[in-house]
């Protein structure tokens, strides 16, 4: 371990990692008009909220405590997860016993707790706002925009691998050469389901990609990325990156990756939010058969003549 190294520590060094940090402060611009008056991670795949799903991951993963970074007018989260006394005592009263079992679950998961975000200042200020959170421990981060499904959650992977190992891991996945301007981007060194990170690049220009595998919303770090956030200057539009920080903090501590081996739905964009609607209304025998049965019908449907 290097001077450097320690020279960004503030504790003993932990690798039971207990909280999360869920950023929700962004504005949501891309659905707008929807997004006006509610927060983006307020809207809903089928009943349940996109950030739910993020939630219930962290959860199932062994998280305990959760702190989700807010903004202006992103009261509804704070409602969503905390006890509705109202709403519990009139399903209560009609006697609808699976339904007040699915609210009072809601409220039950997990310790939230909340700090807003005053400005927009990026994802790397973001996470910095929950430093006093999270202490000197190791932590996870989870992005709302990325629903990640597979057997085995993937945080609940990457923390397993930080607890063997006290490396820092990303997950990434391979996307289309012609998409990486739109990700961060991890340069790979070696196979395997957890290779070495040789470089970290956010949002390259087109052709300038060191590799297709993209970074996709989960972090297991070391608290001491704080000591370089706090340090951090602006970077790309303005904002403070994560990315940046990570990449600095991968020349002292060698950070790893975990390959994903799943079903990712970027639900910050209008096709993937769509996408992921449709595949998860397949997935319920409620409505499995009459979804199919509609999109039989809309795709095989004669074009109505001009």
């Amino acid at each position: 371990m290097t001077n450097d190294f320690i020279s960004l520590r503030s504790g003993p060094i932990l690798t039971h990692i207990r909280k999360a940090i869920i950023p929700a402060g962004g504005l949501g611009t891309r659905f707008l008009p929807a997004t006006k008056a509610q927060p983006k991670e307020m809207m809903p795949l089928i009943d349940k909220p996109a950030i739910q799903y993020i939630v219930e991951e962290a959860v199932a993963s062994g998280i305990e405590s959760i702190m989700i970074v807010s903004g202006r007018n992103k009261r509804a989260i704070e409602d969503h997860f905390d006890k509705s006394v109202e709403l519990e005592a009139e399903l209560e009263d009609r006697g609808n016993e699976e339904m007040l079992e699915l609210v009072r679950g809601i409220s039950r998961m997990a310790d939230i707790v909340y700090v807003r975000q005053r400005e927009p200042l990026g994802l790397g200020h973001a996470v910095l706002c929950a430093r006093s959170f999270i202490g000197s421990e190791p932590f996870a981060v989870l992005l709302g925009d990325d629903i990640l499904r597979s057997k085995q959650p993937c945080l609940g992977e990457m923390m397993k691998y930080y607890q063997e190992t006290g490396s820092s891991v990303i997950s990434v996945m391979e996307v289309p050469w012609d998409q990486t301007h739109k990700y961060g981007i991890a340069d790979l060194e070696g196979d395997g389901l957890f290779p070495r990170i040789r470089n970290l690049v956010e949002k390259p220009a087109q052709g300038e990609a060191p590799s297709n595998w993209a970074v996709v919303g989960r972090y297991v770090l070391d608290p001491a990325v704080f000591r370089l956030l706090e340090r951090a200057e602006p970077g790309k539009g303005g904002e403070i990156q994560l990315t940046d920080s990570l990449q600095k903090l991968n020349s002292v501590l060698p950070m790893h990756a975990y390959k994903f081996q799943g079903r990712r739905h970027d639900v910050g964009d209008k096709l993937g939010f769509v996408q992921a609607t449709i595949d998860m209304a397949l997935e319920r025998e409620d409505l499995a058969d009459a979804v199919r049965e509609y999109m039989r019908g809309k795709l095989t449907a004669v074009p109505a003549a001009t």
